[in-house]
This record gives structure tokens, sequence and C-alpha cells, in this order.
């Protein structure tokens, strides 16, 4: 399971900040760290700072302090502490005397802030060379003089810097990363403000670009920001991450309006003073940047309306999803009370009833970000209506900068700042009577984990606890086991508590069961972490030993155990053991003891030592000396009584630490002289040279004598000492050590004799550590450990290893064996792919558990990547195979290095690399194979961590050249009229298929295609013809054909260019009544090579020849103009259209037209019996369609007759009145044919015939339905 990535936590708690000295004076730099005992280092421009007579350095807990003592021009530059992993930069400036004393000091509140914030510009844009420095600042990398050094925590070489830009300008920000360390590139995004990711609004005036350089090993990425807007500025951040690191760096941009020569700066004219008392600080090049009082120009300007990042409608969402996806949409973003705020949403009924107070009213609900502001506007009807706000049900008062209220022309506006969880309420605005509500929702920030859980190896029966530190208090988390969440139904197991922004999970007594993966999931991240439960195993830190003892002696049986909080019982031969005034038992720590005072025969017996709780048994033996006395005579040689006296030692075991006690009942008369003493060295001893004058002794030459090193221990205080009575000697040592081993010689010496001893005492110990254990094998969750046995195994056997492992970033060990591993070797399992481990071992043997060894080198395990899919044959030829393939759906950590493609001949093992090295791409031509041979292929993903598993053809491929029988593949849009204006590119391309390559012809009309201005560009897939610049003479009928042999497919293109029509002709002033004019034109005499769309009709008057448009889209040749103006002269000219557009020109009349005014005296006309019946005549004739199928279509014309006719339509001579898939129209005389989803069956030819008592009249057309392919 692929860990979480953690964001790392600073060290210190308080950071220093940057600083502005005068020259001369002191600089003093503090820092406090987390915790004390951590080593703080000082740098300047990348080299460590030393304590000297320039630079002062203290540490006193958790604070520590840098002093620059008599700052001077030299020491200013960039400066930086580091604690850990973490680092922070900060810069001091030294300034004249002069300029310092001018300067008074910032306040206590206000030196932080001021020194570490550059000051911003105020009023106006900067002048162009302030502006030209600015963009070089941003654009330009620094020079040598000026460059950042390497940053040996973070991943940034060179840093985004703050910028400055013009209205319309641009500016470009830019970030180096090293990547010499990283195994892939770094992954960086791009925020504005908090949480907007530029990654989604990356369009025309916002870029992001990204390059590598090979030479230096840097990754370099820009933000670059086009046509900037006001609504550009504000802060910046620029985040990058790796597998195990992450970096980030806060910049902002400022934007300046463009202020002419002529303009007036605004902003110095309404901005405030200082705050009263306030110091007042100014620089060489800046003012001090005040506030802004607008309230002067609210009542003179628009309201521009605030553009605020793009965010999610949770409510908008709410009401798109179901409801059991409401909870977890309510923890994604925040919503504390979700509850409520659907009962608010249910509850508002919205008022759709026409307002007589307001034009505008407020929206049902509004949703903020919590820190953000919001507006809440409304529009009156009256401008000068009083409005109240209130909040739930109270009426909100003016008092500080929370609330402020804007009034502009009818816009009433209510802005809350810094929107906080006592700001989600219901909200009104009340005008005279009437009321709008809304209800605010405020939304908290994504909850981010600032301290991630961390693994933990405990036994049955331990109490075990999860912390974890996020980055709001109080805030909704949820806890997890193996993906599953614990509610709180399970209490009873697991205890939840929350510690202001600290959460944590209790379980009071941890069971076989609890084992598995435990995560810690908020609105915006998650931590993971490994519980692993080991069942109680008690281990035996030093067993009982047998004793002998003399009578009225003490015997003391001792054990030392793993755990203090186990309890025992004594037996004695297998019986429990009832302690009485002689025998005691004892419990102290680890430590249990059975005392027995005056040791009788009857204590000789088999002693035992069972824990409680676990199978256990510790033994032991008592043995009774009896000390024999016999009645001597005075002079008594002496003698050492012990079990086993003689020349061969008898060896003593005792373990390192303990006590040694060697009890020797002596006797004689007189009493004996006791001498201690111990063997160091031991060696043969060369023969001595006899004397001169000696004789020789035979065989004296071939005996050997071995010479002993001895040392008196005679010493009866200290660690090591000797305490003799009458009748015994106790040699003691305490604290048995290493050096004590060896031989111990106790000889006894009187008048009448001497007696001696050999006693070999033997110390054990824990084995010495293990050397560094060695990782190889490395897989996806596995490796391989081994390593060399300790050099000394405390003068016992090595019992096994215990080898544990840990997260290279944490401090917590766990166990990966419960039982002993006998071979210096594990197969390590259960690791996380792409998280860093480190591993140690143990070695034990039966006196206890050495030290650990040295941890061993980092490694991460990283899995080969799985196999390529969709292996395929793309194409083969004589000596040629094309393989396409897709990428492993399985890369892992360790990412995609390449792949190796190989084959093998049909029935033989042995696999050829095709290429020396990996391809990248998915996709390979294989070169110079035998023709005919049959072949299978096979191809490998590759990483870091080696070939992944291959996928091979599941056929043997020919090497052969395949005949494809040749076949044009005509896109759909392609198979009907292709219509281009005049001047347009024409590109057309068609694919085909065909092996081998077909021959590509087109011909237009029956004649070749040449090199004209048409041109032809074949490849082996598909063949394009392409006009740079089409013309009408490009318009007709093109046929391409592609031929293989005697096998050939052809495919016949329509191209139609059309253009503009020409003018109207003829047009003439027919009639001249009243206030109407009738005009009549001929169609032009030029279509442009389409159907014409109909006429646009304008008139002019005379007196001011401004033309205005009567009639558009009008489709006869004859009109009548009314509602003109009596006393005026008319021009009138006629458009003509098409899909292209209008004429050029137009059809205008020579002479004006005028309006006569009529006379005092009405003479009635005389009129003319006029014949108004004609026969029927179509003035717009039926036109042939073709049409695809299952689509309705129409067929239209136009008739004119009078009576008015009678309308039949018919198809191949059959009447269609009656057939109900036939709908006929006819209004103002125009007819219409409607056809409901044409079939092939619909195809023929159509008539519409017109009757009436003057005559008849037809037209007819023909439809062709086509089937869509």
């Amino acid at each position: 399971m692929p860990e979480p990535m953690k964001k790392p936590v600073s060290a210190f708690s308080k950071k220093p900040r940057s600083a502005e000295v005068a020259q001369g004076s002191p600089a003093v730099f503090e820092a406090e760290t987390e915790r004390a005992g951590v080593k703080v280092r000082w740098q300047r421009d990348g080299r460590d700072i030393s304590a000297s007579d320039k630079h002062g350095l203290a540490a006193e807990g958790r604070r520590h302090t840098l002093t620059v003592r008599d700052a001077g021009p030299t020491d200013q530059g960039s400066y930086a502490v580091i604690a850990g992993s973490s680092k922070v930069k900060f810069d001091l400036k030294v300034v004249e005397a002069v300029k310092a004393e001018e300067t008074p000091a910032p306040g206590p509140a206000e030196a932080p802030r001021a020194s570490a914030t550059p000051a911003e510009p105020e009023g106006g844009a900067p002048g162009p060379e302030g502006e030209q420095a600015g963009q070089a600042q941003t654009q330009a990398p620094p020079g040598p003089g000026s460059a950042a050094p390497d940053d040996p925590i973070g991943l940034f070489v060179t840093r985004p810097q703050d910028g400055e830009v013009t209205v319309g300008g641009s500016v470009t920000f830019s970030a180096r990363v090293a990547g010499d360390s990283l195994l892939k590139p770094p992954t960086v995004k791009w925020f504005k403000g908090k949480w907007v990711d530029l990654g989604s609004k990356v369009g025309q005036h916002l870029q992001l670009r990204d390059s590598y350089d090979r030479a230096s090993k840097v990754y370099l990425f820009e933000l670059l920001i086009t046509d900037a807007q006001v609504s550009s500025a504000g802060g910046y951040r620029c985040e990058v991450s790796t597998k195990d690191k992450f970096d980030s760096c806060n910049f902002s941009l400022t934007v300046h309006e463009a202020i002419g020569p002529g303009d007036v700066d605004l902003r110095s004219a309404f901005r405030r003073t200082s705050v009263a008392g306030g110091p007042r600080r100014t620089s060489d090049s800046h003012e001090d940047a005040g506030t802004l009082d607008f309230s002067s120009l609210l009542k003179k300007r628009e309201d521009s309306k605030l553009e605020a990042p793009a965010e999610e409608d949770v409510w908008e969402m709410l009401r798109q999803a179901p409801q059991s996806e409401y909870e977890r949409i309510a923890f994604q973003h925040g919503v504390t009370d979700l509850r409520g705020m659907l009962k608010r949403l249910r509850g508002l009924k919205r008022d759709d009833r026409k307002s007589t107070a307001f034009q505008r009213r407020l929206e049902p609900a509004y949703q903020v970000s919590k820190g953000h502001k919001i507006r809440l506007s409304v529009e009156l009807a009256d401008p000068d209506a009083e409005v109240k706000w209130l909040k739930n049900g109270q009426e909100i008062q003016m008092s500080g900068s929370k609330y402020i209220f804007e009034s502009v022309g009818t816009k009433r506006t209510l802005t809350i700042t810094q929107c906080s969880l006592a700001d989600d309420a219901a909200y009104q605005c009340v005008v005279g009577g009437e009321k709008c509500s809304t209800e605010l929702f405020v939304k908290e920030p994504p909850v981010l984990v600032t301290r991630a859980l961390e693994d933990q190896l405990v036994t049955v029966g331990q109490r075990v606890e999860f912390e974890c530190e996020v980055s709001e208090e109080g805030a909704q988390v949820k806890w997890l086991k193996d993906g599953v969440e614990l509610t709180r139904e399970e209490t009873f197991k697991y205890r939840f508590k929350k510690d202001g922004r600290r959460h944590h999970l209790i379980i009071n007594e941890a069971t076989l069961a609890d084992a598995g993966y435990y995560a810690l999931r908020t609105s915006g991240g998650h931590s993971l972490a490994e519980l692993a439960v080991q069942e109680r195993k008690l281990e035996v830190y030093q067993a009982i030993a047998d004793l002998a003892v003399g009578a009225r002696d003490q015997a003391v049986f001792k054990c030392e155990v793993s755990d203090e909080n186990v309890r025992g019982v004594w037996l004695k031969n297998g019986k429990a053991l009832v302690p009485d005034s002689r025998i005691k038992v004892s419990h102290i720590g680890r430590v249990h003891k059975l005392i027995i005072d005056d040791v009788t025969p009857a204590d000789e017996a088999d002693y035992s030592f069972v824990p409680e709780g676990f199978a256990c048994n510790l033994s032991a033996k008592l043995h009774f000396m009896e000390v024999k006395i016999d009645f001597v005579p005075r002079q008594e040689p002496p003698k050492i009584h012990l079990d086993c006296p003689g020349h061969t030692p008898d060896t003593i075991v005792v373990v390192a630490g303990n006590k040694l006690r060697l009890d020797v009942p002596i006797s004689g008369d007189p009493a004996p002289t006791v001498i201690w003493q111990k063997t160091l060295s031991q060696g043969k001893k060369a023969p001595a040279a006899p004397a001169p004058e000696a004789p020789e002794v035979p065989g004296a030459s071939d005996s050997d004598e071995w010479v002993f090193d001895k040392k008196l221990l005679c010493e009866t205080e200290g660690r090591v000492r000797v305490e003799t009575t009458k009748d015994r000697s106790v040699f003691t040592v305490e604290g048995a050590e290493r050096e004590d081993e060896g031989v111990y010689t106790v000889t006894v010496k009187n008048p009448v004799g001497e007696d001696q001893v050999n006693l070999t005492v033997k110390v054990i110990d824990v084995p010495d550590a293990p050397a560094a254990p060695e990782i190889s094998n490395v897989g996806e969750d596995s490796c391989t450990v081994q390593w060399a046995p300790p050099a000394f195994d405390g003068g016992q056997p090595v019992l096994g290893y215990i080898v544990e492992r840990k997260k290279k970033q944490s401090y917590r060990w766990m166990r990966l064996n419960f039982d002993l591993l006998p071979e210096p070797r594990l197969e390590a399992r259960r690791m996380i792919e792409g998280v860093a481990y480190e591993m140690r071992v143990y070695a034990v043997n039966a006196v206890g558990v050495s030290r650990p060894s040295a941890a061993s080198r980092p490694f991460m395990p990283i899995g080969p990547p799985g196999e390529p899919s969709h292996l395929v044959v793309d194409d083969v030829s004589d000596t040629t195979v094309s393989l396409k393939w897709r990428p492993p759906e399985r890369v892992g950590a360790g990412g995609l290095d390449g792949y190796s493609v190989e084959y093998c001949r049909e029935g033989c093992s042995e696999w050829v690399a095709t290429l020396q090295g990996l391809t990248e791409r998915t996709a390979l031509l294989v070169k110079d194979l035998p023709t005919g041979a049959r072949l299978r292929f096979r191809v490998r993903a590759h990483n870091v961590a080696g070939p992944g598993a291959p996928v091979a053809t599941q056929e043997p491929v020919t090497v052969q050249e395949i005949l494809q029988r040749p076949r044009l593949q005509l896109p759909r849009h392609l198979r009907q009229a292709i219509q281009r204006q005049v001047g347009e590119p024409v590109n057309l391309l068609i694919p085909f298929q065909g092996k081998p390559r077909p021959q590509v012809t087109w011909i237009k009309e029956g004649q070749l295609l040449g090199d004209g201005d048409v041109s032809i560009r074949n490849s082996p897939s598909d063949t394009i013809l392409f006009i740079r610049a089409a013309r009408r003479a490009h318009s007709g009928s093109y046929q391409v054909t592609v031929r293989i042999e005697n096998m050939e497919d052809s495919a016949t293109l329509l191209l139609q260019v059309v253009d503009k029509p020409s003018p109207p002709q003829h047009l003439r002033v027919t009639e001249t009544w009243g206030f109407n004019v009738a005009l009549e034109w001929k169609p032009p005499e030029d279509d442009g090579n389409t159907e014409l769309w109909g006429y646009s009709v304008q008139k002019a008057d005379k007196k001011t020849m401004e033309w205005f448009t009567v009639l558009e889209h009008y489709h006869r040749t004859h009109c009548v103009v009314s509602e003109l103006i009596v006393g005026n002269g008319y021009y009138f000219r006629v458009f003509s259209h098409n899909m292209v557009g209008p004429s050029v020109q137009a059809a205008a009349t020579k002479e004006p037209v005028f309006i006569p005014r009529p006379g005092i005296t009405y003479e009635p006309p005389t009129y003319k019996a006029l014949d108004f019946s004609e026969p029927p005549s179509f003035t717009q004739p039926l036109a042939n369609r073709s049409v695809i199928a299952g689509y309705t279509t129409v067929l239209c014309c136009a008739v004119r007759g009078s009576p008015k006719p009678k309308i039949s339509w018919f198809k191949n001579g059959l009447d269609l009145g009656e057939d109900a898939r036939f709908r006929m129209f006819s209004k103002q005389g125009v007819l219409t044919l409607e056809i409901r989803k044409p079939c092939p069956f619909d195809g023929g030819i159509y008539v519409c015939r017109a009757t009436n008592l003057q005559g008849e009249a037809q037209c007819e057309c023909r439809l062709e339905v086509r089937v869509p392919q």
C-alpha cells in the first residue's frame, strides 16, 4: 500500500525575521526550536557561521541567537538558520547612520512585519525605468553575484521572486529545482491565494512552461502571465514535491494601473494618513503604504464586480447528489452543520411575486470560504428608500470593519469581511414593508495533516496510542482500520480523544486482531500507519543456577525475566514452597529471589520458578555439602574440602555483571595460610643449558615444563576481594567482567604441609553487536537482509537473531520476527513501495540480547513494472515488422525507464535483442529481418528494479509482404458536396489501404491533375488534395483512384467553390401612391454558384442620405415600401444574399422618388374596372434535393393566382393527399411538403399542381434519399 506523501513539519516555533539596522549598530536575530537539544547552524550565502569577534552565537534551551556586531555594508546579504530538515532564510540590510536616525523605529507590533515584507510602491504605476527594472528582476535569471546558493535542505535552486507589472503588461516567474538526486521529474504546482490551482486556468493569458538542462541537471519551471489585469495582483505560491521531499515558496505580484501624463492619481487624493500616534516609516524609494478611503468615490462611480476565484457550490452539489452522498460531500467541503444547512434550505420558499420595492432580490443562498469576504447586493425601485439589514432577525449595526454598507444609485450592498462560522446565518434586507431573505453558508478550508501517524509495535495486552496533528483546532476527522471507518458504536474498544489540533486513537488492551493499518482522514489529507501486535513472550535474562552450600549457610536462588510485572511460584520437588521465617521469597522489578537461611540436609532438593501466565519453568538443584570433622592430632596438614578436588580444574560459569562468590572450606592445624592467585598466561619453558662440568642426565632434554605467570590476589576490599576465616576462604567478585575470566589457584599452607586446587572461572555475556546488515534483492515489497555474525559470541553459542526495521524519517523501530532466526539471513516482506527503510539486527545467546547493529544503508522497495498490454503486429514487409503495444497497467514507484524488444525463431529458445538499450516509445519498427522466417516477438518494460514480465505474440509472424486489396476509406463529410468560399484553402485527406503501396491518381472531369495550383501529396496510408486559395474554376467533380497491379478502387468528390452574388438587375419604381412606393427588379446575373437566400431592401432620405433597411430575407423580386414621409425624396437600393453574404454592390435607383403633398380639396379618383383574375404560376419552382435517410425534410415552392388555386401533391404520379406520412402547408402563397423521416423508398419525382378557374400549372423536382454508411 503506497504511503501518502507527508508534508514536513517545521522544526522552528519562532523564526527569525529580516531586519534593517544602521551602520555601526549590532543586528540580533532570534530563533526558537520546537524542542531543546536540537543542533542549530547559522549560514550566510550558503557558508556556515562560527563564533568570532564579528559574529556571536548563543543557545539557551530552545532559544538560539545570532548577533552581528558593528554591522557594516559588507555584512548585508542573505542569511539562513538550519535545524534538522528545516531551513529559514532572512535578510540583513545596513543603511547609513544619518538615514537610520531620520527613520523612526517601528513599534513592537510593526517591526517584524516591516522587516519581513518588502514595502510596496505607492500611488501610480512606476515609470518606464522602474517598470523595466521590475520586469528584469522577475524574468531574468539572477547573475553570479545575486544567485541564491544551493539549498542543502529544500528542493529549490532558485525561488520565484516578487514582481511588478502595469496593466496590460507581461510578467514571468521562474523556479529552478535541482534534479541530480531525483529518479523522476518533480511535481510542481502553482497556486494563487490559498487554494486556486492555476493548472486549471491555463489559457491565452496564463501559461505554464517547464524544461530540463541536461548539462547542469536543473529543472526550470515558469509561470507566464500576459495582458495582466488588476485582478491578477495578489499572493502566489509554488509547491514542488518528490517521493520523499516537499518544498514551497510564496511570492506576490503587484499590478499598477497605467497613468498617462494628463491623468490624475486618484489614490493619492483619497489616501488616509496613518493612525494617530503611529510612526510613519520612509525609505529611499518607497513611501509607507496607507489605507485608501473610497467612501467619497462610492457615490460617483459604478460598482465594479469583484472577480473571485471560481469555487464549487456545495449547495448545487447537494441538490444533484443522492441522499447517501450527503455526509461524504459535507465532510469533504468542511460543512460542520449538515442537518442545519439542509433544514434551512428546505425552509426557503422562493417568492416569485412581483415586488414593488425590489428590482433584483437576493439569491436564495450564498456560499463563502472561511476567512474570505462576501457581498450581498439588491437593487431597489426607489433610489431614496431606506434599507435595513438583519441577521437572524436582529438589525446589523455599523461597527468596525466587519460590515461595510454601500449605496450606489439603486444598488445596496452589504459586505461581510473575514467570514467566520459565526457569520453562517440567515440574512434579510428590509425596505419599508417588504423584505427579501437569503442564507449564507461559511465553508471551512480543507484540514491538512501537519504531523503524521507513526508505526507501532506492541505485545498483547499493551496500551496503544496513535497521535496525529492537523492544521485546524476542533476539526472533524475519521479514523479507519484497514479501510473501514471506526464508528462511535465501538467506543468500548477504541477511545477517541481531541486535544486542540491533536487527535488521539487509544486502544487500552491490544489483541492480535487489532493488528493492521490505521488511517486518519481529514477533508484535505490523510495519514497511514501500521500496528503490529505480537504475542506476549517472556524472555529469561538470567536463569537460576545450581548451588552447593554447607550446613547452616545461606542459599540464594536468583532469576531475572523481561517483564517486571510478572509474578511467579517457587516449587520444591514439584510442590509449592510456603515462605516462613527461614525461607523468604522476594520480587523486586524483574528479579525474583528465593532465600533459604541455615541450610539443613532436608533442604537438598530440586527448586523451580514458574512464571504465571507463561509456559516456562526455571529449575536448579541445591547440593548440601557435609563437612566431617574427625579428631586429629594437634598438627594436621591443611586440606581444601570441595566436591571435586584435584588437579583437574572445575569450571564455574558466571554471567557478566553478576556477583561471583567462591566459598572454599578449608581445614588444618595450625590454621593454614590461604593464597589466591590468577593465571595470566602460560607457555612452554625453554630448556636451560647444562653446566660445563655437570654430567649429562639421560632423558633430561626430552622433558618439557609449563610456565605460568600468576597474579596474587590479596585485597580484602574492593570489587575483587578475599575474605578468610578459620574454616573457610571466600573469593568475591562484584559485577563480573570479561577480564575476570581465567584459572584461579587456591593454595593453603601450614608448617605441616600444603594443598592446592585450580578453579576455572568462565564469564559469559551477551554477544557483540552484529555487523551492519547488507540489503540485496530489493523487490516491490520485499528484500533480502544478510549480515555477518558477531565477532564475540559472549562465551555462549548464538541462539539466533532479531531483525528490526523503520522508515527513514521515523524514530520507531518495528520487530520483523517473533521467533529467533537461526541463520544470518532474512527475507523481509510487507513493505510499502516507494518508502525508504533501514534495517538493524540483534544477536541472542543464552545470556540475553546484544546491542543493536549499525543501521543498514537506506533502501527503497521498488518492484519491476507489469507486462505491457495489447501487443499487436501493425505491419509486415519482406525485411521489417512493425510492433505496437500499450504501457503496463502497473508502473509502480520506480517509474518507467523504457522497453526492450526481442525475437526468436520458431522452435528455438534463444531470444535476440532488436536494438541496443531501451526505447521509450510504445511502437517499434524491427528492421533487417530474414525474409520468410517465422519469428516470435516479446516486449518487456524496465525500471530501476529491472525488467518486468514479458508479453509475447500469440502466434509466430512470417516476415513476408502481404498482398492487400486497395480500398479507399472516404470520410463521411466528403461523401456529399464540399463547399468552400473563394480564397479559402482546400485540404481533402482521404485514407486508403493496400499492400504493397498503391499508386494514387487524381482526375478532374476526365483530365489528369498535374503540377498546377492543385497540389497532390501522397503517403503510404493517405492522399491529400490541397488548394492554397480556391477559385470558382476549381469547382467540379474530382475522382481519386488507388491501384495495385490489376486491382483498383475509386471515389468521386464534388467540390463547389462559392462566392458572393452579383447585385440584382434593372431596379425600377413601378408605382407611387400616398405614402407607398412599389419597386421591381430582376434576379442577379451571377448567384455565386449557390442558392440565393433572398434580398434586402434599403431606403435613404435625400436630405440625410442615411440608409435604413426596410426588408430583409425577402424572396420575391418586387415589393412595396410604405410609411414614407410626405414631401421627402427617397433613393432605394437592393442587395442580393446567399450563404456567403450580401453582394458587394447594390442595385439603386438613379433618381429620387418624391412623395407629393395631397391637395386641399379632395378629388376622388376614377378607377377603371380591372380584372384581377389570373391563372396559377409558380414564382419559385421546386428544386432537386438529396437528403439522408431518417432526417425529416421539406420541399418548398411559391405560387400565385387569382382566385386562390387548389394545391395537389403527387409522388411518381400518385396523389399524396391521403398519406399520413406527408404534411402539406400553404401560407401566403408559399407551399411546403414535409416528409417525416424519409427512407430510400421515398425517393422519386414529386409534382406540385395548382388549379383554378383560369387554368392550371405544375412544377416538379427529384428527391434522392441516401443511406448513411
